[in-house]
């Protein structure tokens, strides 16, 4: 009995103390906000995860991760969340189990689903204190950030992270004056035939790149029945390093978002 006493007292101890250095920065009202909120992800690849990461770090209360594939081998360069024990695993169990692992007392909802018009109500309701967008596919991505906008949910976007080896070139800002990204360009130019021109803000690189469109494609196994929705995507090469700072910059944005006016 004396044991099993001292291990609860552990535990509660290990809550105590599991965010003092955020409690010590933010104050304790604006930690209690980063615990009262909710924020959903959709997308838990090179960016998504880190997001993900960094959020559950900092003690968000409830998060909704949302991602319809699987972990695969090709992940593991860039991903946080893949290992050799979690491929083939959905990205949203392994993520809920690892944020569980970081704070026992996060809400963590996954959804296993395929952002799209269908999918819409059930990822953005009820709505979030803040989307996070870590999409890499342009339709998905537009139906997503247009039925936020209409929802009027604040959203958090990441542009292209791929090609690029400068960090001192990643920049936070409106979606409509971001520069120098080629995502960026296509999705701006998506919102605006749909009639928005602004509100969403997003992470993006001004480093110059080039794409070959004429690369190879995506050559994974097919893990979802919506792999063929779409067009098929080139392979492009990244950096850990780039994908992952794009995540915890997104990250770090909404954490203060979420206790700016606290």
């Amino acid at each position: 009995m004396l044991i099993v006493a001292d291990k609860e007292n552990d535990m509660v101890a290990n809550d105590l103390v599991r965010f003092t250095r955020t409690r010590c920065f933010l104050g304790e009202e604006k930690f209690t906000a980063l615990q009262q909120a909710m924020v959903t992800i959709v997308g838990l690849g090179a960016v998504g995860g880190y997001a993900a990461e960094g959020l559950a770090r900092a003690g968000v209360g409830k998060l909704r991760l949302v991602d319809f594939d699987t972990i695969q081998p090709s992940n593991i360069n860039r991903q946080i969340l893949a290992l050799t024990s979690s491929i083939g695993q959905a990205k949203v169990d392994v993520a809920r189990a690892r944020i569980q692992e970081i704070n026992p007392d996060c809400q963590v909802e996954a959804l296993q689903h395929f952002a799209a018009e269908e999918t819409l109500d059930e990822i953005l309701h009820p709505a979030p204190d803040i989307l996070i967008d870590a999409i890499d596919s342009l339709n998905p991505k537009i139906q997503l950030l247009v039925g936020a906008r209409k929802r009027n949910i604040p959203t958090f976007s990441s542009m292209g992270a791929a090609l690029r080896t400068d960090p001192s070139k990643i920049k936070t800002g409106d979606i409509m004056t971001s520069n120098h990204c080629p995502l960026a360009k296509h999705v701006r130019n998506r919102l605006r035939r749909q009639g928005i021109e602004g509100g969403i803000d997003c992470i993006y690189s001004t480093e110059r790149v080039e794409f070959n469109y004429e690369g190879p494609e995506q050559t994974d196994t097919p893990t979802s029945p919506y792999e063929k929705r779409g067009r098929k995507r080139n392979v492009l090469g990244s950096l850990p390093t780039i994908t992952g700072i794009f995540g915890l910059i997104i990250a770090n944005e909404v954490i203060l978002r979420l206790t700016r006016d606290k």
